[in-house]
């Protein structure tokens, strides 16, 4: 494995503005490459809480929350993408932000990685100011200050900014931060037919493994979440060749 040369040493900073000692779960294997992210992220005013495979991580988050999990795919027993559909499935963990690092570049494991619910891709070899730099954009995602309705209802749905909490005809949907960050600006826009590449700066910015085409896979999954026949939508329509619209169902 090829690694990474030398390390971020931020200066004078101590995490995303506002928030202080994020805990980070970091499940890597291989020793020399979790010392390097581990340093990095506690010198960039994280606590990290590292492991060499994903036997307990669910039920060590269960006894102290992170506020990100930071997962390698290739770990022994259990991969990260079956980690990441554990997390997914346990309810009180299932907004956690994920970031899956790993040597694994094909179309295919990125796109595999979204539909399991990752909310960034970063693969190896990377640079430690990325990763950091990574980090905090998904968490910033996760406290950003928003301008719509607190709480904004559309139908059945009930979408809650502040708590960040999705309702369908009154229970609770789970959703991660990217999920629930695109169907607020989709519903925010109501009637509005935005582009994918819209929707990528609006809700992406920061995060270039994301294609327009990536999108697709955002959309299915809210509609897999939120619509009684994903098949025959009745908020999120497409418009072939052009993007998407949020309606009011009639």
């Amino acid at each position: 494995m090829h690694l990474p040369m030398g390390s971020y040493e931020p200066r004078g900073e101590a995490g995303i503005a506002g928030v202080s000692r994020c805990l980070v779960f970091v499940v890597e294997d291989e020793e020399d490459i979790a010392r390097l992210i581990s340093h990095n992220l506690q010198a960039a005013g994280f606590d990290v809480q590292s492991f060499v495979s994903g036997a307990s991580v669910v039920s060590e988050a269960l006894r102290e929350m992170p506020s990100l999990f930071l997962l390698d795919v290739m770990l022994p027993g259990a991969d990260g993408f079956d980690l990441c559909r554990q997390i997914r499935q346990t309810a009180i963990l299932s907004a956690t932000p994920i970031i899956f690092l790993t040597a694994k570049t094909a179309e295919a494991d990125r796109v595999r990685g979204l539909e399991l619910g990752g909310d960034d891709y970063i693969t190896k070899p990377f640079s430690p100011r990325e990763l950091v730099a990574r980090v905090r954009s998904v968490l910033r995602g996760v406290r950003q200050p928003t301008v719509v309705p607190e709480v904004l209802r559309v139908g059945d749905l009930e979408i809650d900014a502040s708590s960040m909490t999705v309702q369908v005809q009154g229970c609770p949907i789970p959703t991660t931060v990217r999920e629930f960050r695109l169907l607020e600006y989709l519903a925010t826009h109501l009637g509005r037919v935005l582009t994918r590449d819209q929707l990528l700066d609006a809700v992406w910015k920061e995060t270039p493994f994301v294609t327009p085409r990536s999108i697709d896979v955002y959309v299915r999954r809210l509609r897999e979440k939120i619509e009684t026949d994903p098949r025959q939508p009745r908020y999120l329509k497409t418009l072939r060749g052009i993007g998407y619209r949020f309606e009011v169902p009639k």
